[in-house]
């Protein structure tokens, strides 16, 4: 670690004392370096957006495969930036000031065909981007293309709607006639194959309908069952007379009614869905026996018949059974009737394998036809309609949705990168300069590299001895070595200060 250290100080001292030719060759590549990033041209860039109607006969969404898309791209390419196009750009905007003969016009349609970029984003939407040595110039480069572009397409646009409606009426005839000969076979088939089949769609599909409702009926049937079952219980428990005015409150005995509160408690666990062999069924049948005993051995006091009226709730509760014994018997008939329209469906499925397939074949042809029909149908309506409007507008297949940008600043070369990455370099060359001529003279700062150079032991060192006026003399070298340095600095600043300027200007 101490060996690092020491070759670390050896070398700053190296440097240090050399720092003018370090000093020297740091402004050598800085100058040098700043005047060739100085003399580098700007480029700026000027975006717009256009909207294109591709020049086919077919609609853009007719024609959505790859290649198709391709080939659009290419061929708004060529006739935006075709060398006609460009030799009007060239002659209408400031380029026309540079040049003098048709070789010049040749030279710059040639430069304009390398910065013009065309880029598809989606369909139909395309982004144009222009690159110049000009903000200004690029701007109106991009403006004048676009006018062009539009000039040149107005007078094919009621043309090419006029073609595109030949061809779509054309299709949809062809269309019809086949989907009017898909339609009289599928009904054809409905009726000798399917007419007394109950349901509508394929017997696939018929029979997966039947068996939905099937379950629905099934999960209705069961709730139904079970109010019933719960009513039923409830009116176990229910006597249906209760002692009237002139009756006697204890004309059935205590035996009697804890039977009857027994007879309850047991309708009511079966409602739950008890089985008999639940502990409270099973206590509950004992405790019914031994009721029913006493019961029976209870004499009746008073005339049970003598005032008795009927009890409400016992009328309530009974109303209440009859309405789900009602709905319980119509959901088992609606059970029984799609059970007899699932066997009738699968017994035909059985016996006719083929059926299925066949049908399904039919209905595909027709919804493959029908599909195409209403798109070229729907199509067809939008060209006429675009076409009316074309008539009544003079509005043509071309639209800006972005008008050019004027560039702000220029997108190469990015000049403050670059001058710091030049003042890297200067100091980095000026400090490789004075390491490197340090360890080319043959010099040694300390004993021990002498000694380790030569192979003899050094006695002593003798110290350098400063007079008073090499002090004074070395104090204004470092201060003229300070001032060099902080000019290298303020050179630095002051370049990027002019790019920010020129940058502002530019703008």
């Amino acid at each position: 670690m101490n060996g690092l250290y020491d070759e670390a100080r050896l070398a700053l001292h190296a440097i240090w004392t050399r720092r003018w030719l370090a000093l020297a060759v740091a402004w050598g590549v800085c100058v040098l370096g700043w005047f060739f990033v100085s003399q580098m041209p700007s480029r700026y860039e000027s975006h717009a957006r256009i909207f294109v109607q591709m020049n086919s006969i077919l609609p853009a969404s007719m024609d959505g495969t790859p290649q198709q898309q391709q080939d659009d791209i290419d061929t708004i390419r060529q006739t935006l930036i075709s060398a006609v196009n460009l030799e009007k750009v060239v002659r209408g905007t400031d380029l026309a000031n540079t040049v003098s003969s048709d070789r010049d016009v040749a030279d710059r349609v040639a430069g304009l065909a390398q910065s013009i970029k065309l880029t598809a984003q989606q369909d139909n939407l395309f982004e144009i981007t222009t690159t110049s040595s000009s903000p200004k110039l690029a701007k109106d480069i991009t403006q004048k293309l676009i006018d062009i572009f539009v000039e040149r397409n107005l007078a094919g646009d009621r043309t090419q709607t006029t073609q595109s409606l030949d061809f779509l009426n054309k299709q949809l005839d062809t269309l019809q006639k086949q989907l009017a000969d898909a339609e009289t076979k599928r009904a054809d088939f409905q009726n000798q194959y399917l007419g007394a089949l109950p349901g509508t769609g394929s017997v696939s599909d018929r029979i997966g309908a039947s068996r939905a409702q099937m379950a629905q009926v099934d999960s209705d049937l069961a709730a139904a069952q079970s109010g019933l079952a719960a009513i039923q219980g409830q009116m176990a428990g229910t006597p249906p007379t209760i002692a009237g005015a002139g009756g006697s409150a204890a004309a059935a005995g205590p035996a009697r009614a804890r039977l009857a509160a027994i007879q309850g408690q047991l309708a009511d666990a079966r409602a739950r869905g008890y089985t008999d062999n639940h502990p409270d069924v099973v206590a509950l049948k004992s405790q019914l026996s031994a009721a029913q005993a006493a019961a029976r051995s209870e004499p009746m006091v008073g005339g049970a018949a003598a005032g008795s009226v009927p009890n409400p709730s016992y009328t309530s509760l009974q109303s209440l059974a009859t309405d789900r014994q009602a709905t319980v018997a119509s959901l088992k008939i609606r059970k029984a009737q799609l059970q007899g329209d699932l066997d009738q469906l699968t017994a035909k499925l059985a016996q006719d394998p083929g059926v299925a397939a066949e049908q399904g074949q039919i209905d595909r042809d027709y919804q493959v036809l029908k599909d195409q029909y209403d798109k070229l149908l729907t199509q067809r309506q939008q060209i006429a309609m675009r076409g009316q409007a074309q008539t009544e507008t003079d509005s043509v297949r071309f639209s800006v949705i972005d008008p050019p940008t004027a560039p702000r600043a220029p997108v190469a070369p990015n000049r403050m990168l670059l001058l710091t990455g030049v003042l890297i370099a200067g100091l980095g060359a000026g400090v490789a300069a004075a390491f490197g001529l340090g360890q080319l003279r043959g010099t040694y700062a300390i004993g021990s590299k002498l000694e380790k150079a030569t192979g003899m032991p050094v006695i002593g060192s003798i110290g350098e001895v400063v007079t008073r006026d090499e002090s004074v003399q070395r104090s204004k070298r470092f201060k003229l070595f300070l001032g060099g340095a902080a000019a290298l600095a303020c050179a630095y600043v002051l370049l990027l200060g002019v790019e920010v300027l020129q940058r502002g200007m530019a703008a």
